[in-house]
């Protein structure tokens, strides 16, 4: 284990591990949209029951355009909830899209049923180009007990009350612990999709430099340029994903009080992530579990990361419009971008623009805190 590992302090280390984000924003810092004011209005915020009545609604409208159903063919969530799926498009790249994973980060689900709802409704050149280039594959909630307790993971239902799991930690070599994991990794398993994108909430912090509640965090779960990530595919994971995200950086600089940095986590001391139970991370390095993904199939993937959750108490109503059309906007250029081959024009090493803390290592769930060379 590395030495300066045991100085991190303890702040640090909870917020590490349950993903709150970085640094708090300060009193004084300026909102990154609309102040939550520390009020949630939940009730205005979608629910399981209402995401399902809305795809089966979408569905019909589409006239056989888009196709929803359910993953019970590889099972059921811990307390017995179907997860949904809607697949879109008839291109030949195919886009993984999932939201939700963590039961109270909710506006990502409003996010990818708007999205769908425009490319269900909308006659637009561009919308037409998405669904030429595309096939989409949008898991709308991917934790729906979660969603439904409200809660960041899951309940085991072999295991005492007490016992939660974390989804996003839980696509690992050595076997699933919840059921919701070995469901949604078999469904990918048959998709084999050529790029994926995770939608997030984070805790409160500023932008490295300024006095700006940091808004949008573009991330990337093994490190670019980091222990990982250049290994994998000649390099080429290393490449694009760095792409994507400055790519999704240029087009949400046209839009508002949008203010974005790089995902980064810890306090004071700040860190980069090298994960591999994630599940964006399991898909670039190719999981075989179970011998359900015997040709080692792998994508790049990304993830987006919005302020503030329901859990908290951080969400507002004021705030809730603003945030959820920022990662609309961000989803759809980035599907714009992958549709038009437009993100391999971008220069990868644009992402060192997008602001970031100075960073003290990588942190890792395989070696700790590893220094940054």
């Amino acid at each position: 284990m590395y030495k300066w590992i045991k100085f991190i302090t303890v702040f640090s280390i909870v917020a590490l591990l349950t993903g709150v984000g970085s640094a708090y924003a300060s009193d004084h810092s300026k909102p990154g949209g609309p102040s939550t004011n520390g009020n949630d209005n939940i009730n205005s915020i979608m629910t399981y029951e209402e995401m399902v009545d809305q795809l089966h609604h979408l569905e019909k409208q589409s006239k056989g355009k888009m196709e929803v159903r359910t993953l019970d063919d590889y099972g059921k969530t811990e307390q017995g909830r179907s997860i949904y799926s809607a697949k879109i498009g008839q291109g030949e790249k195919d886009i993984w899209i999932q939201a939700q994973i963590h039961g109270d980060e909710k506006l990502t689900t409003e996010a990818v049923m708007q999205l769908l709802k425009t490319l269900v409704s909308s006659g637009h050149k561009d919308v037409e180009t998405l669904l030429n280039e595309l096939t989409l594959y949008v898991i709308p909630i991917y934790n729906p007990d979660g969603s439904v307790m409200n809660t960041r993971g899951t309940k085991l239902s072999d295991e005492e009350e007490s016992t939660y799991i974390d989804l996003n930690r839980d696509w690992a070599l050595d076997g699933f612990k919840a059921k919701e994991s070995e469901v949604v990794y078999a469904y990918w398993a048959d998709v084999k999709p050529d790029y994926a994108v995770d939608l997030h909430h984070q805790g409160f912090k500023t932008v490295y430099g300024t006095d700006e509640s940091t808004s949008f965090s573009l991330g990337i779960s093994l490190a670019p340029d980091g222990p990982t990530l250049p290994g994998l595919q000649d390099g080429y994971y290393n490449t694009v994903t760095k792409q994507m995200q400055a790519y999704v950086y240029d087009q949400l600089n046209h839009y508002g009080y949008t203010h974005i940095d790089q995902y980064q986590v810890g306090g004071d001391t700040k860190y980069y992530i090298d994960i591999k139970g994630g599940v964006v991370s399991a898909m670039m390095l190719g999981l075989n579990y179970d011998n359900l993904n015997p040709d080692g199939h792998s994508n790049p993937a990304i993830f987006f990361e919005t302020k503030g959750n329901t859990r908290e108490g951080n969400l507002g109503q004021k705030s809730n419009g603003y945030l959820t059309k920022q990662n609309y906007i961000a989803l759809k250029a980035l599907l714009t971008g992958i549709a038009t081959n437009e993100i391999k024009d971008v220069d990868p090493e644009h992402w060192n623009d997008i602001p970031a803390y100075p960073a003290a290592g990588y942190y890792t769930d395989y070696a700790g805190i590893l220094p940054i060379p």
